[in-house]
């Protein structure tokens, strides 16, 4: 019997185990990667594009932009009609050739109808601006 607080001595432990060195150890396989990039085109050859969608109707952006310029007062009444007139051709045009574009000429109209109603709103302001003055300057002599 061993003493209190001593390890019994065991045979087994008396021989010399081999201490594994984790350097030792062969390195894991893993799988080789592809060789180039998994979605690369060959070499020589242009990245693949996708597919190409219809474009926006250029007269729903025109109408757009011309309604924006007559709102902001740099061509009052011409680019409101510009506008306008720019954003029905792009409505008829649209359907036919499927492309995209509706809701910018849907808004070019609203903003070039609006800019037509405010210049039209001005002018008929200003000339009865004009009636009030002329009747109130009156003739006293």
């Amino acid at each position: 019997m061993a003493p209190c607080g001593a390890a019994a001595y065991d045979e087994s432990m008396s021989s010399e185990q081999p201490q594994s060195n984790p350097a030792d150890a062969p390195a894991p396989q893993y799988a080789q990667p592809p060789v180039g990039r998994p979605y690369s085109p060959p070499p020589g050859q242009p990245y693949a594009q996708g597919p190409v969608g219809p474009g926006t109707n250029v007269l729903a952006i025109l109408s757009l932009i011309f309604s924006g310029l007559g709102m902001l007062l740099i061509l009052p009444v011409i680019g409101s009609i510009a506008g306008v007139v720019m954003g029905h051709l792009a409505n008829r045009q649209i359907p036919t050739t499927g492309e995209q574009g509706a809701g910018l000429a849907k808004a070019g109209l609203i903003v070039g109808y609006i800019g037509l109603g405010l210049t039209a709103l001005v002018v008929v302001g200003y000339i009865l601006f004009l009636v009030v003055v002329v009747a109130s300057s009156g003739t006293g002599y």
